[in-house]
């Protein structure tokens, strides 16, 4: 999945220690969308970290997977980015709407109710 937007916020790094070793997560919060922003926090693991830096008002394509995990009971997503392509200069980042199209002004010719027979007093 790709979305595309300009990177709002940039949250401390994360590390700890692992079965496999040590690991660092680094989190970001990307806001998309025009007339009705939406934001969504996403993160980079290990060396993606060093292979993809970002900075706050960056605009933005990340690839990545949405993933679930159940514990207690309880569902937790997380949204791991794979890969981020940083907007060209001169690119537009944001979505376009397609073009509206062309809208017939032609008037359809109403029929006559109005007949030689008046003997109907039917309103309808």
């Amino acid at each position: 999945m790709e979305i595309t937007g300009k990177i709002i916020k940039k949250l401390p790094l994360a590390s700890g220690e692992g079965r496999n070793g040590t690991w660092r997560r680094q989190e970001y919060v990307l806001e998309y969308g025009d007339r009705f922003p939406k934001q969504v926090c996403f993160s980079l693991m290990n060396a993606r970290i060093d292979q993809y830096p970002m900075e706050i008002d960056e605009e933005v394509t990340v690839s990545f997977d949405i993933e679930s995990r159940e514990y207690n009971g309880r569902y937790y997503t997380s949204v791991s980015a794979w890969k981020v392509d940083k907007a060209q200069a001169g690119e537009q980042a944001a979505y376009q709407a397609p073009a509206a199209q062309p809208i017939n002004n032609a008037t359809p010719v109403a029929p006559d109710f109005n007949s030689d027979n008046d003997s109907d007093d039917l309103p309808f």
